[in-house]
């Protein structure tokens, strides 16, 4: 089996630090920010960073309406903290004509458990890995409530912080900036059965 390419949307946010954690969980990682780059890859990240940016900058490059094609057709997408909120079907919060890609049936709060300063780490117990996970929580979102078909993976403090539908998985906190790279392994996987 050819390893999988897995592209990381490299429009803002610590790109970096997931093309690193995906090369070690044994992908082919490229950067990802026009809509010929994105036919390219069999599954993407859409790494943490500012929303509201993310959202705008889709929009000026032309990828909001093919992200939205490729997870509507099945496309294997990991999101972390501000990928998580793209990922969303509702944001509860929104900023002015903030939009997202979609693809998870959930609600989500955008900056949940405080401000910048406010940020922490967390052992956070993931459904489907041995062992908790080292979460880092950058001014993070959480999942107010979720639909039929969203299975939760992990919570904390009481609220959802991991969830996967289908091909879509989605965590409120940054695993690639521990070095442990065992779900981003996970989505590595997700994308092998994909294919």
């Amino acid at each position: 089996m050819t390893t999988p390419v897995i592209g990381v949307l490299a429009l803002q946010g610590d790109v970096r630090e997931h093309l690193i954690a995906l090369a070690s969980a044994d992908a082919v990682a490229r950067p990802v920010r026009r809509p010929e780059e994105l036919a390219e890859v069999d599954g993407l990240v859409i790494p943490g960073g500012e929303s509201t940016t993310i959202s705008k900058l889709a929009a000026l490059f032309g990828m909001t309406e093919p992200l939205r094609e490729r997870i509507a057709a099945g496309l294997p997408v990991y999101g972390t903290c501000a990928g998580l909120i793209m990922l969303a079907d509702k944001i509860l919060d929104p900023r002015s004509g903030q939009e997202t890609f979609g693809g998870i049936d959930m609600i989500v709060r955008r900056n949940a458990f405080g401000r910048q300063n406010e940020s922490f780490e967390a052992g956070v117990t993931v459904t489907g890995i041995e062992g908790p996970v080292e979460g880092v929580f950058i001014r993070a979102p959480w999942v107010e409530s979720v639909g039929a078909d969203v299975e939760v993976l992990a919570e904390h403090g009481g609220h959802i912080v991991a969830v996967r539908q289908g091909q879509v998985l989605a965590t409120s906190f940054h695993p690639e900036l521990t070095g442990d790279h065992r779900i981003h392994a996970l989505f590595v996987d997700m994308v092998r059965a994909a294919r």
